[in-house]
């Protein structure tokens, strides 16, 4: 990660532009799990009133530059705070049939249309959904320069966080709940020692390369 990308605080000048073209409900997208040899890959929409100005919005960054701690604290008040926020997860079965892009982009759509009130307009962390007939822009690095996918980041980091923690007591053995499903030198032992348990994803290389050799 580059010094800048430390330094950079979202804000919300994406937000103000469209509420000057007058969208009101402006929901920011985000996923985690894309890179995870376990487990879906999960996505949040968020949509935040506007004007918003609360102490704890000057703690928001990318969710890879939060502690958990910090997560879960931010999670809580995103959750008290935000108009809508919507959760959308594609299982590693839909990763395996579709790919992870097509997958990312069904868990965000997901997200999109659980949110109530439905937004009027979308910022996307680097991706567009051509499937979502609504305005939308993808911002490269929107999670660390635009407070609604920022917030979205968080949201989706934990609510997968949570469901690993659970996955890990239906799958023990492979250290779930420390690594989330990620490829850690502990996770790849134990898959070597126990192979791949039903929420490996057969498509990714280390996991299928583990799942030819026992055959």
């Amino acid at each position: 990660m580059r010094l800048t990308d430390k330094l950079r605080i979202p804000s919300l000048a994406e937000e103000k532009v469209l509420e000057a073209q007058g969208y009101h409900h402006i929901a920011g997208i985000d996923e985690v799990g894309r890179g995870a040899l376990a487990g879906p890959v999960v996505a949040a929409a968020v949509i935040l009133p506007y004007p918003v100005d609360n102490p704890w919005l000057a703690q928001v960054k990318d969710s890879k530059q939060l502690s958990p701690a910090k997560r879960e604290f931010l999670f809580y008040h995103i959750h008290e705070t935000a108009i809508s926020i919507g959760i959308g997860m594609a299982p590693s079965e839909v990763i395996d049939t579709q790919g992870i892009v097509r997958a990312t982009r069904l868990a965000m759509k997901l997200a999109v249309d659980r949110l109530s009130p439905p937004p009027q307009s979308l910022l996307i962390d680097y991706m567009l959904l051509p499937e979502v007939p609504l305005p939308q822009k993808g911002i490269t690095n929107g999670d660390s320069l635009c407070l609604s996918i920022a917030c979205a980041s968080i949201m989706a980091k934990v609510a997968r966080d949570h469901l690993i923690i659970e996955l890990d007591k239906v799958y023990p053995g492979y250290g779930l709940a420390q690594h989330k499903g990620y490829g850690t030198r502990e996770h790849l032992a134990c898959l070597h020692r126990l192979g791949p348990c039903p929420i490996h994803r057969q498509s990714f290389r280390p996991v299928r390369d583990i799942t030819r050799q026992e055959k």
